[in-house]
């Protein structure tokens, strides 16, 4: 089985080392390169194709959002999982809308960091507890909008016309809602991962989002389903 490609960004040489370290003794992945800043990010991952982006935020020239964004519509098939010091609100949202498949903090352990590349790689999402409990209050804040204005949605919101899903799509986006994995929903539904993970991409097809974690907040925002 091939290894994990990853490329580690950050400008601060002793954080890259420090994180090629760590990974080093992760027999499934492989670092195959290391960049300073966004656009030698973006430069990188076109030329080494990484499995995998650790993307730092604040950087000199270009930072990690707008890395991410160009990485995540540039090069589909890598995945970026966001690693930094910084949970405010704006950068974690800013960070999920630019595509990032993950947001961990720099304080995470060495186990959590290998068990994000290979989640991200699994098709997962996973977020640093403290950064998932501020999205999770954010989709309850979109869930009692859309309960107490319901008309207060964008006219692109509108516009939309969502394919109706299944009932099994259904079960497996309300857990999706719950933040459970590919391999938990399977548990949970007696489902396999690989049956899940089709199950996942219909349900972003047809509800036109670009990720699952987008898909989650379109099913919050047009009500079908709710957080318990």
């Amino acid at each position: 089985m091939s290894k994990i490609r990853v490329l580690l960004v950050d400008d601060q040489e002793i954080i890259r080392q420090g994180l090629k370290t760590i990974l080093r003794f992760a027999e499934q992945i492989e670092v195959v390169g290391e960049a300073r800043d966004g656009e030698e990010a973006v430069a990188l991952t076109h030329e080494l194709k990484p499995d995998v982006v650790l993307m730092d935020l604040k950087m000199p020239r270009m930072g990690g959002i707008p890395a991410t964004r160009r990485i995540t519509q540039e090069a589909p098939g890598t995945h970026v999982v966001i690693l930094t010091t910084y949970d405010t609100d704006d950068l974690i949202f800013d960070g999920i809308k630019a595509g990032a498949r993950g947001y961990l903090l720099k304080d995470a352990s060495a186990e959590a960091l290998v068990e994000a590349i290979l989640g991200v790689t699994r098709g997962e999402s996973l977020v640093a507890p403290r950064v998932a409990g501020k999205v999770l209050n954010e989709f309850q804040r979109l869930t009692e909008l859309a309960e107490t204005a319901p008309y207060a949605r964008s006219a692109a919101d509108d516009d939309l016309v969502l394919e109706p899903l299944t009932s099994r799509e259904g079960d497996v986006l309300r857990l999706l809602v719950e933040g459970l994995s590919n391999r938990q929903i399977g548990e949970r539904l007696f489902l396999s991962e690989g049956t899940v993970k089709n199950y996942v991409s219909n349900i972003i097809a047809k509800l036109q989002a670009n990720d699952r974690t987008h898909a989650v907040v379109t099913a919050l925002r047009r009500g079908l389903v709710d957080l318990q």
